[in-house]
């Protein structure tokens, strides 16, 4: 056999073509053709052990008759070896001469990402400019297939595939049979430009389960290795009762690889078309991303025509005029430890959103988040180190909610129209600053922090509780402009932990804090109306824990961690005339339980001595399913009246929306539960000292089967005890999930059920096909929130998402 190896040696150029044989058959995966092993070393050896223009072949024997070297296998076909890809086949040729490499019978190519390439016959000239493929096949490695009788290449870029199929979904079942993919298509010539990095159809078929369902005499796509191409996306149809049939036809207009345009025009039976559009840019250090929407119509909704009292549904009132919105942001981080960014969000009509289904408007895309219907422009900056962070902002918001106060209602204006929160109500906010900084090292053992806020707020109108406390709002508001505030808060927080021989945990801390507010606008009565105010607050104490673990058996274990903390602060100054901005919405739970600060915010916070307890138990067992419940309360030496606020419908009373008006708070009692890894579950609740419940949430999620999922979640909040039109106490079941029933066929249903009023507020329910290629879900749909101000609102919706050619929506993260 060393007398057959020789044949080869000395013929690197000629080599190569042989190899480029079989390269022919993998020619849209753009791979490169390499030398054989005898030839010299000319670049870094791979993970195989050959270099970059090296080739390892293995046969049962090799031999040269004339002009023309063989190659070929016995029991197992020959083998070769190249730039981390194998080629198999029954028989290699490389006639001398000719110039002309072939491989015949069995043939199989697979590249290091597991495409795999197939073929009966192949045939190529020396320069790789011409060649055939007989029985061509290739599978790539996301799971489409390319087939052909015959493969041609024209040229150095055009491949062309006569009587060709493409399917992106599995022609195999889980046993390895075969089937017939649920998306192909089939056409009469295919060709593969790769200078075009495209794919063109003639006379393409396209096939739903075998079946044809639509022709196109002409038809591209991206080649598969494009990541993105110019071109039409899937569209979105869908029924709305307001806007009739309404059909999205994005096209996507990539200007290069950091550029692109979504242009998404939306036809409606109904009404006026939408022109949704969406630029993104990638710059050398960053991104800005613009969404844009733009229609001229009258606004469609629920509204009294005859004046009778009597509202008519989706029915179309007002002027012809322009309607927008504008949804905006960027985010840049160039070389060093400063990033900025912006939002800019904005939209000329309340409802804007709801009646055209915009999609996805509220997103938390810059350092401030707007919230559900609550619009959001900002700029800021933010300087980042090992040791220190600083931001700046400033911002300003546009409420797209009801009015609080009538917001559990159906309440209108006198002309018929439901009534939103007001702008003017709501603070601009410049600058915001947050600082802090650790210095290099222990401080007397332990981790010293040192933090700065600043923050000013202005607001052009009026408005009182919960913003004012009830104690310095007017009776007569005629005339009142907005109360403007400024702080500046220095805090230091030092803290050591300590583990002491026997496994208790001990962590002294101490924490010091000076605020300084500047107010204006009061109400009249105090004073001259703006005031500056100075306070600060010096807290230490203790935590200490004892964590216990106890083996149960080989795979369990349970762990007992009781906790608890002893400080003492000095006693709170809570002036009234401080607006509590910044502690609007508040949440007691295992991890605020022990903090400082267990308020959000500011404005508002605890003096005084107190203790806090809690216990934590864990059970693990069987390679990661686990059980956890804590159980935890506070006690503080006096009350804190400050902490109550005004009921909205019956302003001489009070109650306390955090749980820690009292000497004693709430009890805390938290857990999570993973019996195995396809359940799981957590749930958080907090009780009154007489075991009422104040607010609860839990949530289920499962998994059976391969693809049957279901999650179900409850919410309670009982935090306002008195009932009346602005209780904004609420009680929700939310349920989600899809059942295969047979096959790849199955039913998916999700739905929010509102048990304060005693209505489903958004339900849908469909019919789905997915095989892991193709999804198509067709259902009902009704949305009935009282926050949707243009009515009721039902229809029929369509999804569709397809493998390689992409889905109903857009992604993104695309630009690179």
């Amino acid at each position: 056999m060393q007398g057959d190896r020789s044949v080869f040696g000395g013929h690197g150029r000629r080599a190569r073509l042989l190899t480029g044989a079989a390269l022919f058959a993998c020619a849209p995966l753009a791979l490169a053709a390499p030398t054989y092993a005898q030839e010299a070393a000319t670049s870094a050896t791979g993970a195989d052990g050959l270099t970059q223009d090296s080739v390892y072949i293995e046969a049962a024997s090799a031999s040269r008759e004339g002009d023309v070297v063989t190659a070929s296998g016995s029991d197992e076909r020959a083998l070769a070896r190249f730039q981390s890809q194998t080629l198999r086949a029954d028989r290699l040729t490389y006639d001398l001469e000719r110039g002309v490499a072939t491989a015949d019978g069995d043939i199989e190519l697979t590249n290091d990402t597991g495409d795999v390439v197939t073929a009966s016959h192949i045939e190529l000239d020396q320069d790789l400019r011409a060649g055939v493929a007989v029985d061509f096949s290739t599978r790539l490695s996301n799971g489409a297939s390319l087939m052909a009788a015959t493969a041609v290449r024209r040229s150095p870029r055009v491949n062309e595939l006569n009587f060709a199929l493409f399917t992106p979904c599995p022609i195999c079942d889980d046993e390895g049979n075969p089937k017939t993919p649920s998306l192909s298509v089939q056409a009469e010539k295919v060709i593969q430009d790769e200078e075009l990095r495209a794919i063109l159809y003639r006379n393409a078929v396209f096939k739903v389960g075998g079946v044809p369902v639509f022709w196109l005499p002409v038809f591209a796509h991206p080649d598969p290795t494009v990541e993105r191409a110019s071109g039409f996306l899937v569209p979105r149809l869908n029924y709305d009762e307001g806007r009739g049939v309404s059909l999205e036809t994005p096209y996507l207009y990539v200007v290069s690889p950091s550029e692109d345009w979504l242009i998404s025009p939306q036809f409606n039976a109904r009404v006026a078309p939408l022109l949704n559009t969406q630029w993104r840019r990638r710059f050398a250090d960053g991104t800005i991303v613009a969404r844009a929407g733009y229609t001229y119509d009258r606004n469609f909704g629920d509204f009294d025509r005859d004046g009778d009292g009597d509202f008519e549904s989706n029915v179309a009132f007002g002027d012809r005029e322009s309607r927008s919105y504008l949804l905006a942001h960027g985010r840049f981080d160039p070389e060093g430890p400063w990033r900025w960014g912006f939002t800019a969000e904005r939209t000329s009509d309340k409802t804007l959103f709801d009646r055209y289904d915009v999609q996805s408007p509220y997103q938390d895309n810059g350092l401030y988040y707007g919230d559900q219907r609550r619009l959001i422009s900002q700029i800021y900056a933010e300087r980042q180190t090992q040791r220190s962070y600083v931001s700046i902002a400033a911002f300003a918001l546009q409420s797209l909610r009801l009015d609080p106060a009538f917001a559990a209602t159906d309440f209108r204006d006198a002309d018929g129209f439901k009534v939103f929160e007001d702008d003017d109500t709501l603070p601009m906010a410049a600058p915001v600053i947050d600082a802090r900084w650790e210095p290099e090292g222990p401080i007397l053992g332990g981790r010293l922090r040192l933090k700065g806020s600043a923050a000013a707020l202005y607001r052009e109108e009026f408005i009182g509780s919960p913003i004012l406390r009830p104690e310095i709002i007017p009776s007569d508001l005629t005339g009142l402009k907005g109360v403007d505030s400024r702080r500046v808060t220095l805090q230091g927080d030092w803290r050591r932990a300590m583990v002491l021989p026997i496994g208790v945990r001990v962590e002294p801390f101490i924490d010091t804090r000076v605020d300084l507010y500047s107010i204006s606008d009061l109400p009249p009565g105090l004073e001259d109306g703006s005031d500056a105010i100075t306070r600060g607050r010096a807290t230490a104490g203790v935590d200490v824990s004892y964590p216990l673990i106890k083996r149960l058996s080989a795979d369990a274990n349970l762990i007992l961690e009781p906790l608890a903390q002893v400080s003492v602060s000095s006693q709170s100054d809570l002036d009234p005339r401080i607006p509590i901005e910044d502690t609007q919405t508040f949440e007691l739970d295992e991890s605020s339980l022990f903090r400082i600060d267990r308020l959000p915010g500011y404005d508002l916070y605890e003096g005084g001595a107190r203790f806090t307890a809690g216990a934590r138990a864990t059970l693990r067992w069987d390679q990661g399913r686990s059980a956890s419940l804590f159980v935890g309360r506070s006690y503080r030496e006096d009350a804190e009246p400050a902490f109550r606020i005004a009921i909205p419908d019956a302003p001489g009373q009070v109650y306390d929306p955090s749980g820690l008006a009292s000497r004693t708070s709430d009890w805390v009692v938290q857990g999570d539960f993973t019996p195995s890894d396809r359940i799981r579950g957590w749930g958080h609740a907090t009780f009154d000292g007489d075991g009422e419940i104040r607010r609860a949430e839990a949530s289920v999620d499962g998994r059976w089967g391969r693809r049957n999922l279901a999650s179900l979640s409850y919410i309670i909040d009982r935090s306002n005890p008195v009932d009346g039109p602005m209780n904004r106490n609420y009680q929700f079941v939310q349920l989600a999930g899809q059942q295969f029933v047979y096959g790849d066929w199955g039913v998916s249903a999700a739905g929010i059920a509102d048990l304060e009023a005693d209505v489903i507020t958004r339900s849908e329910i469909g019919l789905l096909f997915d095989d892991d290629c193709f999804r198509f879900e067709i259902g009902y749909r009704r949305d009935n929130t009282r926050v949707r101000p243009s009515g009721p609102s039902e229809g029929v919706y369509v999804r569709l998402n397809l493998a390689t050619f992409g889905g109903s929506g857009y992604d993104q993260s695309g630009v690179r």
